[in-house]
């Protein structure tokens, strides 16, 4: 055990004073960070400012659309509106698109009956503006809405009271939760554990590259027996993820709680996370490290360069890529029969079941059979990598085949 302490201290102490560590550790955090505040200021800027036209024989109708589109929370633009058109209303229109003049225009046809609707054709000038589209399907729903609440005797004021949006209060165990914090808390820890996880268990296979192209290994295993030197890789490459994800949980709730962050982001950003939250993400971030960086400390025995190891990737990256692709599943449904078998399968539990904790609790068994499942996997790939480490780590030239593998699983 002090052979295992040795070599995690080592490994843990060269790779936290690189400088490498200290610019992944700012990097990813301004990345993600950069990413949401994006998003955000992207969906506040899909406002459309299009000159438009809307051409109906409805003018009330037109008219109630021009004061959507123009005062709505979806959109400014400015709206012309032609009412009643003339024949030679079209050609005009085309002719100002063509001129730069107009955006586009909305041509309404009188509905054939009381209860049907009026035709809606929508002529762009670009038909890559999708957002002019899309805010004038938002604003012609309340806009119809109000003209059918109008037909059926209800008044002005009626109507305005009933459109009005409703305020729903989310409560969870008898406190009330902000749910939108409470998932983007959740999808952060999703992300980083997902990185964590790929970067550092190719991190262990890279080191062992590294020494096996220097021989360090034919000195150190003269004192270390291979077991000894692949656990103290393991636990000192783990502590430093850990170590990483310490600081971006403690930089993260300390500037969301400062009024520094509320008041660039309006007053609406910050991060809900739970006690629960963090100590499951810790045992299924250990567990999930465990099992990747095993499989990497194999890869890394049986290879000599990092082009062979790239060719190897595909065993590490799959596995994690399938998670995020499955990420969707379990977001609409984390109770789902779905969600509940890919959870339980071990390369993606710690991801997937820890996104359906922090979404909605599953069953305690269910959590208590992927922990089980995880360990008897872990116990399983560790059993393997330790045999093909023990040969490999002293293999050099070709590249190991699958028979020669197996081979070295029986005489160790």
């Amino acid at each position: 055990m002090h052979n295992v302490w040795l070599i995690a201290r080592r490994e843990y102490l060269e790779r936290i004073r690189t400088k490498s560590f200290m610019v992944m550790t700012i990097l990813i955090p301004v990345l993600m960070v950069g990413g949401i505040v994006g998003s955000l200021l992207m969906s506040t800027r899909t406002k459309s400012a299009s000159h438009i036209a809307v051409v109906s024989q409805d003018q009330q109708l037109a008219l109630d659309l021009q004061h959507e589109l123009e005062t709505g929370k979806d959109s400014k633009m400015l709206v012309d509106v032609i009412s009643p058109p003339s024949a030679r209303t079209r050609n005009t229109l085309d002719t100002e698109i063509a001129d730069k003049q107009l955006d586009g225009y909305l041509w309404i046809t009188p509905a054939t009956s009381a209860t049907a609707r009026p035709n809606f054709t929508w002529t762009p000038r670009s038909v890559g503006d999708i957002v002019t589209k899309e805010n004038i399907t938002s604003a012609l729903r309340p806009v119809l809405m109000r003209e059918r609440l109008a037909h059926q005797g209800m008044v002005a004021s009626e109507v305005d009271a009933l459109m009005q949006p409703v305020a729903v209060d989310t409560t969870q165990a008898g406190k009330s939760t902000d749910t939108t914090s409470a998932f983007f808390g959740a999808y952060i820890l999703f992300f980083l554990m997902y990185f964590v996880i790929m970067l550092y268990g190719m991190n262990v296979a890279r080191s062992i590259i590294e020494e096996k192209t220097s021989r360090i290994f034919e000195v150190l295993l003269a004192t270390i027996r291979p077991e000894e030197m692949m656990a103290g890789k393991v636990i000192g490459v783990g502590s430093v993820g850990l170590t990483q994800i310490a600081i971006w949980l403690i930089t993260a709730v300390v500037l969301t709680s400062t009024s520094l962050v509320s008041s660039f982001a309006g007053g609406n950003v910050h991060l809900t996370i739970s006690a629960a939250q963090i100590a499951f993400f810790i045992v299924y971030f250990l567990l999930g490290f465990l099992l990747y960086s095993s499989i990497a400390a194999a890869l890394g025995a049986m290879t000599n360069s990092e082009q062979e190891l790239q060719q190897l990737n595909m065993f590490l990256v799959m596995p994690l890529a399938i998670c995020v692709f499955a990420l969707g599943v379990v977001v609409n449904n984390p109770s789902g029969t779905m969600s509940t078998v890919l959870s339980l399968i071990p390369f993606c539990t710690p991801l997937l079941m820890y996104m359906r904790i922090s979404l909605s609790m599953p069953p305690a068994w269910q959590i208590a059979l992927s922990i089980v499942l995880m360990l008897g996997t872990i116990y399983a790939i560790l059993w393997v990598a330790s045999r093909i480490y023990r040969v490999g780590i002293l293999m050099y030239g070709k590249k190991p085949n699958l028979p020669e593998i197996m081979r070295w699983l029986r005489y160790s």
